[in-house]
């Protein structure tokens, strides 16, 4: 692609979504997911005699956790362009490709470098404050970015 970030945008009439909006609706689907990941683990998390036992209960699920996250963030990119929570704040994933809803694939690769993101430190979202066109790690290995809806 010999098209950059701006011309895309400026073609397709894009407005990039802000960071705050990104952030907001990243808390949305946290929430969400975390909220329903509990909801499943209710019946042992509340046997647990202490907060320690609870713990030791929630990290035994969490690459079930990550493959929870992986599916949802996938499954929503593919099919609608954003999940629930950039639903909500108005933005949605937008391939870099044909201007669309990024195919399966990119949305698998976003989702899986999101998780990579999210477990060294959050560093992949933290560059997204520093890049010119708000891309994070995922939007840069998926070939999207984030706009306003």
């Amino acid at each position: 692609m010999n098209e950059t970030v701006g011309q895309f945008l400026e073609r397709y009439g894009y407005a990039l979504a802000s960071i705050g909006k990104r952030a907001a609706a990243f808390f949305l689907d946290e929430l969400l997911l975390s909220t329903l990941f509990m909801i499943v683990l209710w019946d042992s998390v509340s046997q647990a005699a202490d907060l320690q036992e609870m713990l030791f209960i929630t990290n035994a699920y969490v690459f079930e956790y990550m493959g929870m996250k992986v599916l949802y963030q996938t499954v929503f990119v593919a099919l609608y362009g954003a999940t629930l929570g950039k639903m909500a704040v108005k933005i949605r994933v937008v391939s870099l490709h044909d201007g669309g809803i990024p195919s399966w694939g990119s949305a698998f690769n976003r989702a899986l470098f999101r998780i990579l993101s999210e477990m060294i430190f959050y560093l992949g979202f933290i560059w997204a404050m520093f890049d010119p066109w708000n891309q994070a790690w995922h939007d840069r290995t998926a070939g999207t970015v984030v706009v306003d809806v």
